[in-house]
């Protein structure tokens, strides 16, 4: 259960920082590093992936930490219902879907149950609208490269207040057209955090790297 924050207390943090990282790696031998790299560099919101083996071990042990890194740690590609109870119950205080499959609706009950924020994948309108009747509290646009930034403005014209971040091919040098497209946030992916640094512990390029990203957020 994750008793010490709300969604709401979670989506104003990825608001503050604008940007959260998405860590895609065959293995991560210390998360909690990874966690210190990341927030020394300005990226405070992680997202780990259920592509990665042991996802519930590494949630545990970044959540179990979260205090002294200052990390906020959440769980992606989450398809099941198992997997957003698996997730909440390791500590991430959000999940996020690609899509909105059959058990869309069931994993932002487990997941809001449990005081976590829920980030449903959508592209079309129709979808958008969909993901906000089944509660989510963010929706990520997926994937955001096949649209461009143009597209957020076109979904707030009749969804003014829905929060959209952009998610899939954005990089340092389309972050800042996403953000003034209207995006809650961008995400970062490999160029941030990539699997060769992972597997290489080398925290001070990760860390390099996410200074490098926010500064072009501000």
């Amino acid at each position: 259960m994750n008793s010490t924050s709300t969604p709401a207390q979670t989506v104003s943090a990825l608001a503050t920082d604008r940007v959260l990282s998405i860590v895609r790696a065959p293995q991560i031998d210390d998360v909690v590093a990874l966690s210190n790299a990341l927030v020394a560099g300005g990226i405070r919101v992680l997202e780990l992936t259920f592509t990665t083996p042991g996802l519930e071990a590494l949630l545990r042990d970044a959540s179990e930490v979260a205090e002294q890194t200052g990390a906020i740690v959440g769980a992606g590609t989450v398809l099941t219902a198992d997997q957003a109870r698996s997730a909440v119950g390791a500590g991430a205080r959000f999940v996020v879907t690609p899509g909105q499959g059959a058990d869309a609706a069931a994993i932002v009950d487990v997941a809001h149950a449990a005081g976590a924020a829920v980030m449903l994948g959508a592209l079309s309108p129709s979808e958008v609208m969909r993901a906000v009747e089944l509660g989510a509290d963010v929706v990520k646009i997926f994937p955001a490269r096949t649209v461009g930034p143009t597209y957020l403005s076109d979904l707030h014209g009749p969804l003014p207040d829905v929060p959209l971040v952009p998610s899939g091919g954005v990089s340092s040098a389309n972050a800042v057209d996403f953000l003034r497209a209207g995006a809650l946030a961008v995400t970062a992916g490999t160029s941030v955090v990539s699997p060769d640094d992972v597997a290489g512990s080398r925290w001070a390029d990760i860390t390099a790297r996410a200074e490098a990203f926010c500064a072009v957020l501000h």
